[in-house]
């Protein structure tokens, strides 16, 4: 290298990467403290020093802790990339070969294994250092699984997860769509209502209670109404059914692009918008650096925006 002058002079160092992150997994600087090893003061000095240099504000305080400003998300997506990179390189130096890291991960919702197997292939080749297994005997219940040891990385979407004893990190979502037949009599409709989904069956596989719980919320808020659902355990059969006019598919965008180019079924969204549904990894904090380097990876490889418009 010819002119090392010449390289960037970052502001921000590995500690301020480290204290941002540990906030945005912990929603409190009380919590983030434990984390670090610091004591609460230093770590809210620490936020002000890095928002000092940035000359931005990075956190809201709200009611739910700590919420990262758009300044705040674009620093912590790159700051888990960088700290990655960085501890890839330092084990790439300090032990050129070392044998892989072995996780084993489960999935809460069952829709994620439409892409995960072919996206943890090609995440052997860009992470040679983890070897990634999957733990389906524990779909139904993840968070306790890891509580327990039982696995090491779960992706979870609306169970809870004990930050006291787990680390979590938002990663992305998914589209919840409904789908019907296209001589159904709501085919015709531009978006649905929740008063459409009192009407008719809705057709689900079986899903977790707190999934359940977070549909309801969404869609109707606090309102319990009585819903007619048909639990199905088969994606093919719940298709097949919508297909025959028998119901509304409630499906991920991931289950049901596949199905939607024939003309004989089509996706309706609700007319508040689309129901997104957030995905996270929860891991336990002995596996940290294994799951850091997953994440980073997910980030760039999990698939999104499957259905257009």
């Amino acid at each position: 290298m010819d002119d090392i002058a010449s390289l960037p002079s970052p502001r921000l160092d590995i500690r301020d990467l480290r204290v941002v992150l540990a906030l945005a997994s912990a929603r409190t600087t009380a919590q983030a403290a434990s984390v670090l090893h610091l004591t609460q003061p230093a770590v809210s000095r620490a936020l002000l020093a890095v928002e000092d240099k940035l000359g931005a504000r990075l956190f809201d305080r709200t009611p739910r802790g700590l919420v990262p400003t758009e300044a705040g998300e674009c620093l912590i997506s790159g700051a888990a990339h960088l700290l990655v990179e960085l501890g890839d390189l330092e084990q790439r130096v300090r032990a050129p070969v070392v044998s892989p890291m072995r996780i084993r991960l489960v999935c809460e919702c069952y829709t994620a294994y439409h892409w995960l197997p072919s996206t943890l292939m090609n995440l052997r080749k860009s992470l040679p250092s983890l070897d990634v297994s999957l733990a389906l005997e524990h779909t139904q219940a993840p968070v306790p699984a890891l509580e327990a040891g039982e696995i090491d990385v779960a992706l979870i979407t609306s169970a809870s997860v004990p930050r006291a004893r787990l680390e979590e990190r938002q990663l992305f979502s998914d589209e919840v769509v409904f789908v019907v037949s296209a001589s159904h009599p709501l085919a015709a409709r531009k978006t649905l209502t929740p008063a459409d989904l009192r009407q008719h069956t809705l057709l689900t596989s079986q899903v977790p209670s707190s999934e359940g719980h977070w549909f309801l919320t969404r869609v109707f808020g606090r309102a319990r109404p009585r819903l007619r659902f048909e639990k199905i355990p088969l994606t093919e059969a719940i298709i097949d059914v919508a297909r025959a006019g028998l119901g509304i598919a409630v499906l991920s965008e991931w289950v049901a692009g596949p199905h939607l180019g024939k003309g004989d079924l089509v996706a309706k969204r609700l007319a508040s918008g689309p129901l997104l549904r957030p995905w996270r990894l929860a891991w336990r904090r002995e596996v940290g650096d294994a799951a850091l380097r997953l994440l980073a990876a997910l980030e760039t490889t999990a698939p999104r925006g499957l259905l257009a418009g």
